[in-house]
């Protein structure tokens, strides 16, 4: 059971006074070679992490967290894993060494983002004075035993409710056998041909009406959506493909809900049926093989979105293979869906096994 953070009292604390606060050290591009050590840098994704290296020095370490100085500043990551930190980040060695009382801790660390920007960097000194909120015992300090409890049965509840959704959606999930990709026959085709080029259209921060419809804009996470609005324009759409062709260039998300687009991202919908979530799937991977062609100064527009040619699977009339891509994307989440499932009885096999 979720234990309730309202029940508890609270009180500030300088992060210097629950982690000790290191310095990091750059690997630069060409110093870098390939290997299996996470290099964790300033992103706001993958954990932090920005590369894998095969380097090593002396910030190598694990049970750490990582707090972002430059970059997306403010970020902040639990890694229990060994990994290596750019000085674009600063390391903080908790004093409680607990894996749950240091994602406790990163999420406090992060809720303090807001204050920070590219011009307004979390350096070191003003990372030691930052306070956090944290819950406290009877006598006034930290209280870790709850952090450490309510982060466990946190990660229990969110793992059984998708456990739950897993049962569910395999369970509707219709397994059949299909060609490989290698053995498929594949042909060329320009977008236009395939698919309809929709605008979206601008839609300012100061014209944006706090609501719960998705925004999409030309950003490369959390399924291309920005902000959440009241507004409703000619960009209103659903059951489509948004594809940036400015910002994060190429990258493209499936939106089956209602959402309104920027002027940045383009819709796209299949001329000859109607796309499924599946068919969209198929298609967005497709299209990010483009990615590289594309940059900041080389826009991905409509003209050049229109004659980009794709490569799809076809039929024996040479047309695009739809039940064939729709059919694989299935498959492909039956099996990763199986997986977890298997993965996540096993789990619980050897723990009942280790506790007898």
């Amino acid at each position: 059971m979720l234990l309730n953070l309202e029940d508890k009292d609270w009180s500030e604390f300088f992060i210097e006074d629950v982690a000790e606060i290191l310095s990091g050290r750059d690997i630069y591009e060409a110093e870098r070679y390939a290997g299996n050590t996470p290099y964790i840098s300033s992103t706001a994704k993958n954990n932090g992490i920005s590369h894998f290296v095969g380097n090593s020095n002396n910030t190598l370490e694990e049970n750490c967290l990582s707090v972002n100085r430059n970059g997306s500043v403010g970020y902040s990551f639990y890694h229990p894993y060994k990994g290596l930190f750019s000085n674009d980040c600063r390391k903080l060695r908790p004093y409680n060494k607990s894996k749950y009382v240091g994602l406790f801790l990163s999420t406090q660390i992060c809720s303090q983002r807001d204050k920070y920007n590219y011009g307004y960097k979390m350096g070191t000194a003003r990372l030691k004075r930052q306070k956090v909120m944290l819950p406290i015992n009877a006598s006034g300090e930290p209280d870790w035993q709850f952090m450490e409890n309510y982060i466990k049965a946190l990660m229990e509840q969110k793992k059984a409710e998708y456990i739950k959704h897993c049962r569910k959606e395999l369970a509707r999930l219709k397994l059949k056998d299909i060609e490989p990709l290698e053995d498929k026959e594949w042909h060329e085709f320009f977008i236009e041909d395939i698919a309809e080029i929709k605008a979206g259209r601008r839609l300012t921060k100061a014209d944006m009406k706090v609501g719960r419809k998705p925004f999409i804009g030309s950003t490369d996470s959390n399924n291309g959506i920005t902000a959440f609005v009241a507004n409703t324009n000619s960009s209103e759409d659903s059951n489509i493909l948004g594809v940036n062709y400015n910002g994060s260039v190429v990258e493209n998300f499936y939106h089956p809900y209602t959402a309104i687009f920027s002027d940045d991202v383009k819709r796209l919908s299949l001329k000859s049926i109607e796309g499924s979530k599946y068919l969209y799937l198929f298609l967005k991977n497709i299209i990010l093989k483009q990615k590289s062609k594309y940059q900041y100064a080389y826009k991905f527009n409509e003209s050049r979105l229109k004659r980009q040619k794709i490569m799809l699977p076809v039929t024996n009339i040479c047309t695009p293979d739809y039940e064939y891509m729709s059919q694989y994307m299935i498959n492909l989440e039956y099996k990763k869906r199986k997986e977890f499932l298997d993965f996540c009885t096993s789990n619980t096999r050897s723990s009942t096994q280790e506790k007898s």
